[in-house]
């Protein structure tokens, strides 16, 4: 009587292995193609955010305008926050360190008492494996965008 044979061979192994390895390659240029993707999307959402914090910053503290810092609008991960001119509670600590999401955000003040005008850039990190567009925004709200470096006023809109 002959051995009965149990378990797979090593060609078929080999056979499954580079099965899964053609459908690795064909599968993850879409994933990070997602990823960045989501990540721009991120980058979109976190400046809206920022926005609309500048604009109630504002309207909280006339006297200043809108905020000195990035930083100032943070300190709303705390569930005991309590505002004030440089720890207003109204975004989380993380998009007020100015990196999220594979994006470094930028902050630029007028240097006015009261301040008049910002500007906000968001950057990918790594251009290409992070992100591929850059974005700005100022006062007016409009959300620009460029694909080959920082985003400046004089870019396409979203």
């Amino acid at each position: 009587m002959g051995r009965k044979q149990t378990g797979f061979s090593l060609i078929e192994l080999l056979i499954v292995v580079a099965i899964i390895m053609i459908i690795a390659a064909i599968a993850l240029p879409s994933l990070l193609s997602a990823r960045i993707s989501a990540n721009e999307a991120s980058a979109v959402q976190s400046l809206r955010t920022i926005q609309t914090s500048e604009t109630e910053y504002a309207t909280t503290y006339p006297n200043l305008g809108y905020s000195a810092t990035l930083a100032d609008l943070g300190g709303a991960s705390s569930s005991a926050c309590v505002p004030s001119p440089t720890l207003a509670c109204l975004i989380d600590n993380l998009l007020a360190s100015g990196t999220k999401s594979g994006y470094n955000i930028t902050w630029a003040g007028d240097g006015l008492t009261p301040s008049v005008s910002y500007n906000l850039n968001a950057d990918p990190i790594v251009r290409g494996t992070s992100g591929r567009r850059s974005f700005y925004t100022n006062y007016p709200g409009v959300i620009r965008y460029n694909d080959t470096g920082p985003a400046t006023v004089n870019d396409p809109a979203i």
